[in-house]
């Protein structure tokens, strides 16, 4: 006899409803401490549960999710799917639908890494955190040197720059002098904006409280930059250890380097069996125009909704592959942008959805990425 389990998560507790093939109901609802999930467990498996199906609802799923996938198949399903199913009663209780949709097969499991590439998921977006975080301190920063009238960063390319952090470590040290801090500064920028100028940049008027929240910005920036060098070497030793052929493999791939190769392990895995196409993985990643038509008119082709990491990552590398010389994805973004005139953003997801294509072929077929050549004629085959 079949039966299934739907739980409602929410973030104290758990809507629990086993629902067997006799249409026998059991609805209990638990806590989400770890005794209280191990009932939870003893009572599906007294039960004879062999299906679970739960929403993905933030990250509360997690804790359970840890506590079952030893004993039963288990299914997370997206949330936005589970209510456009058609059927449902309005007395029906959330729990009790997913049990429904479960026993009647409606449902389909979303991608769940296994635990190592769920590890690299946390580095990984760790990292995309401290990045967010730097630029954030950054702009704090240069929005007290810019009170101060200390307009360097107006004739650098970046605040990121060794010049401007050079000048706003002396000035932490209370160094003010114009003529001292313009020695920090690079001579290229100097020779390019003139000298005068330069040092009419760097002449302000800095109190003891400004020195001091630069100092602790500045600092706080060094422990952020600290901990994603530290996320970066767990990322890579991971990925040397456990997946030193894949690493490899991506490294072919034009415009993905270390950085980029590791954190596309991290989102997507190398198990390419959980997407059966690469066009699934482009879908599933929100690099898919939308396919909004009516009466022959295209309404919308923005791309779709789908996993923001994976994107900016790859977007990134095609900016990278873009520009690689004597390459396919350089080829393809000349003609679209210079020949064909088209926007260079749009040009740039193209791009970058070739390279996830190539990424889904390089890891399924377990072969290094060979570029594609014009001139090579392809062989002649019967069909």
């Amino acid at each position: 006899m079949r039966a299934v389990c739907g739980l409602d998560v929410h973030k104290d507790t758990v809507y629990l409803c086993i629902l067997c093939e006799t249409g026998e109901i059991i609805e209990k609802v638990f806590g989400v401490l770890t005794f209280q999930l191990r009932d939870m467990r003893r009572l599906m498996q007294s039960c004879g549960v062999t299906e679970v199906t739960m929403e993905s609802t933030a990250m509360y799923w997690i804790p359970i999710w840890r506590v079952l996938e030893p004993h039963f198949r288990l299914k997370l399903v997206n949330p936005y799917f589970i209510k456009q199913l058609p059927g449902r009663k309005s007395d029906v209780k959330d729990a009790q639908w997913i049990a429904e949709c479960t026993m009647k097969d409606l449902v389909r499991g979303s991608f769940v890494p296994p635990e190592r590439i769920q590890q690299l998921r946390q580095y990984d977006r760790r990292i995309f955190d401290l990045d967010a975080e730097i630029v954030r301190k950054l702009s704090k920063l240069d929005g007290i040197m810019q009170r101060c009238n200390i307009r360097l960063s107006n004739y650098v390319s970046n605040t990121d720059t060794k010049s401007y952090k050079d000048v706003v470590d002396m000035l932490c040290e209370g160094i003010t002098d114009a003529e001292e801090l313009i020695r920090k500064v690079h001579g290229r920028i100097v020779n390019k904006h003139g000298r005068d100028t330069i040092l009419a940049s760097l002449t302000g008027v800095v109190s003891e409280a400004e020195k001091d929240t630069m100092r602790q910005l500045r600092e706080e920036i060094t422990l952020a930059e600290e901990h994603k060098q530290e996320c970066l070497g767990k990322m890579l030793q991971i990925c040397r250890t456990h997946y030193p052929e894949e690493l490899r493999r991506l490294m072919t791939i034009p415009g993905i380097k270390e950085r980029a190769a590791t954190s596309l392990i991290a989102e997507i895995g190398v198990d390419m069996t959980k997407f059966q196409t690469a066009a699934h993985l482009a879908s599933w990643s929100g690099l898919k125009p939308r396919n909004d038509v009516s009466n022959g008119k295209y309404k919308s082709r923005r791309i779709t909704h789908g996993n923001v990491f994976l994107r900016k990552t790859i977007i990134e590398c095609a900016w990278g592959a873009s520009r690689t010389k004597d390459c396919f994805f350089s080829r393809f973004s000349y003609h679209q942008t210079v020949v064909r005139k088209k926007n260079k953003m749009k040009v740039l997801v193209a791009v970058a959805r070739k390279l996830l294509i190539a990424v889904w072929h390089v890891l399924h077929d377990e072969k290094d990425y060979v570029d594609f050549n014009p001139d090579c004629k392809a062989p002649v085959t019967n069909g």
